[in-house]
């Protein structure tokens, strides 16, 4: 698991309060929302703007190519990562 990854994950344990789950208990490639750790749409403005103050991430909330960074951790560090560059 690379820093990124680690941070991210601890990002949306610690923005959407997930008491009971720790960083090793989400895997990176499981969806976020609806399945997985079960999301909606209200968690995903909250961690969006973690993600914008936190990493200085830009989004378009209505853009399809932001909609598909949200899948799971993977893309989400692919989204810091392209911001980055």
């Amino acid at each position: 698991m690379s820093d990124l990854d680690h941070q991210i994950k601890q990002l949306i344990i610690t923005t959407l309060d997930l008491e009971d789950i720790s960083v090793d208990d989400i895997d990176s490639e499981e969806a976020l929302f609806v399945e997985g750790l079960g999301l909606d749409s209200i968690d995903a403005l909250e961690l969006g703007l973690a993600l914008q103050r936190e990493f200085g991430v830009k989004m378009d909330a209505d853009s399809q190519e932001t909609k598909k960074y949200f899948a799971n951790v993977n893309s989400l560090v692919k989204l810091v990562e392209s911001q980055r560059a």
